[in-house]
């Protein structure tokens, strides 16, 4: 039941849009429009509610451009599944509060980096923020495959009851230390839905076909938390133990803050 997953491990940098990265620039066609959100389309953000704004307060009643989260080359995540004549995987979206259920604000590119001659130089730019919390600071990435195992809750009664007598009997947290990673993550299985119960029948699949979905990418607010102290990277926990009060940069290198430190998922 293990599977494949990529670790992104996010690291503060200086990438180019030659680079996989989080936050950084993208391999975009200079001729190619760049993606906007536009409130007046179907699935947008729900309407404030109605307050006086004073000359020179920012609303959200024009389009805006969308914002680079992340741009993944094959040759780095090659487990991800590509279509066929693609190489990259260009991730964006509007950081707004909330992103469920807001299409428009939220778009992926797959494309080919050959064809991609004339690339554009200087992307429209966001006047205000509504939302810092959902802007990463500019990353490189040094990807790692690792295996995961199926969140508790994809086990079924029996074999949880299983798995987790067998973790006491090792010490680990099986949900925490032996599933899913935590951080950035391409592929390998879904996290378990943060707040409820796993997901219905009808939400998780493909809302054109019907079919199922799995796990695309995963945004985590940090490289490791609270019992999955065993997913550190070796030269993070040399950093930590070094100084503990060192710099949260080292564990939280993106700045992505979603909720009070949760998971973001996309599915394909």
């Amino acid at each position: 039941m293990t599977r494949t997953a990529v670790r992104l491990h996010p690291v503060p940098g200086a990438p180019t849009v030659h680079d996989s990265s989080v936050g950084g620039p993208l391999l975009w066609p200079a001729d190619e429009e760049w993606p906007q959100f536009d409130p007046e389309e179907p699935h947008a953000l729900p309407a404030a509610p109605e307050q006086s704004l004073e000359p020179g307060d920012a609303t959200a009643s024009v389009r805006e451009p969308l914002i680079p989260i992340a741009q993944l080359y094959a040759r780095d995540v090659p487990g991800l599944p590509f279509p066929e004549g693609t190489d990259v995987l260009q991730v964006l979206w509007l950081p707004v509060p909330d992103l469920e259920g807001c299409w428009p604000a939220v778009q992926l590119r797959w494309r080919a980096a050959s064809e991609v001659r004339d690339v554009l130089d200087k992307p429209p730019a966001l006047e205000f923020v509504e939302w810092d919390e959902h802007v990463p600071r500019p990353c490189v990435l040094q990807p790692e495959e690792i295996r995961e195992f199926p969140p508790l809750h994809l086990l079924g009664e029996e074999l949880q009851e299983r798995v987790m007598a067998w973790s006491e009997t090792i010490s680990l947290e099986y949900q925490w230390e032996l599933s899913v990673t935590p951080g950035w993550k391409a592929g390998g299985w879904p996290a378990e839905f943060t707040f409820r119960d796993p997901a219905g029948t009808d939400e998780l699949c493909c809302g054109e076909c019907g079919g199922p979905v799995e796990a695309l990418l995963t945004v985590g607010a940090s490289e490791y938390g609270a019992g999955s102290g065993s997913w550190a990277a070796l030269e993070l926990q040399a950093l930590v133990e070094a100084d503990p009060d060192a710099d949260p940069d080292v564990y939280e290198p993106t700045r992505i803050l979603i909720g009070r430190g949760y998971r973001l998922q996309f599915y394909h």
